[in-house]
Formats: structure tokens, C-alpha cells, sequence
């Protein structure tokens, strides 16, 4: 009996063996497998914060934008109202305005009398 023993303990051994190798090599894929997803995250979370730097400085840029069309819109309005009143003052002192412009004519052209001469054919040789 003894042989039998060692037998079994010699094949218990052999699928020891085997049995930690499967649970290494398996352990060898988890590691590697939380090392490229901690990569992946690591890339997803630098690619989300680019496009945050991103957009953070295009809503400055249109900010900036928006501030300079504001003033420009500004300094028209007080143009506008610039010569409105100017426009204003100068309407009750203008004298075209306040003269009636004469009345339409029937004939617009009258034409005027020039000398004509006679043109005569030119005489060609025969």
C-alpha cells in the first residue's frame, strides 16, 4: 500500500502543479489586464480635461468677442443718437426744407436752336 500512496500523492503533486500554474498565469493576465484598463482611464480622463481646456478657452474667446461687439453696438447707438440730434437742430434752421420747390413742368427739355448745315453725299469718281 504504501506504492499506492505515493502514487496518489505523486498525482495530487502533478495537478498541484498544474492547478498553481493555471492560478499564476491567471493572476499574470488580471495584472495586466487592470494595467491597460488604469491606462485607458488614464487617457480617457487627459483626452476629458484637454476638451474641457478646450472649450474653456473658445467660451473665453467668444466672451472676449461678445464684449467687443457690445462696445462697438455702444458706440453706434451714441452715434446714431449724435446725429439724430444733429439732424434735428439742423432741420429747423434749413431753408430747403422750408421753400416750395417749384412746380413741374410739362416739357422737362426744351431745345435750342443751333445752325444746321447741309450735309451733302459725298461724289464718288467713276
Amino acid at each position: 500500500m504504501p506504492h499506492s500512496s505515493d502514487s496518489s500523492d505523486s498525482s495530487s503533486y502533478s495537478q498541484s502543479s498544474s492547478s498553481s500554474k493555471q492560478e499564476s498565469s491567471d493572476d499574470m493576465r488580471k495584472v495586466q489586464r487592470r494595467e491597460k484598463n488604469r491606462i485607458a482611464a488614464q487617457k480617457s480622463r487627459q483626452k476629458q480635461t484637454q476638451k474641457a481646456d478646450t472649450l474653456h478657452m473658445e467660451s473665453q474667446d467668444l466672451e472676449r468677442q461678445n464684449a467687443a461687439l457690445r462696445r462697438e453696438i455702444k458706440q453706434l447707438s451714441d452715434e446714431l443718437k449724435h446725429f439724430s440730434a444733429m439732424l434735428t437742430s439742423h432741420e429747423t434752421h434749413c431753408s430747403i426744407l422750408h421753400t416750395q420747390p417749384p412746380a413741374p413742368t410739362e416739357v422737362l427739355f426744351t431745345p435750342l436752336p443751333f445752325p444746321q448745315t447741309h450735309i451733302s453725299a459725298p461724289c464718288f469718281q467713276h
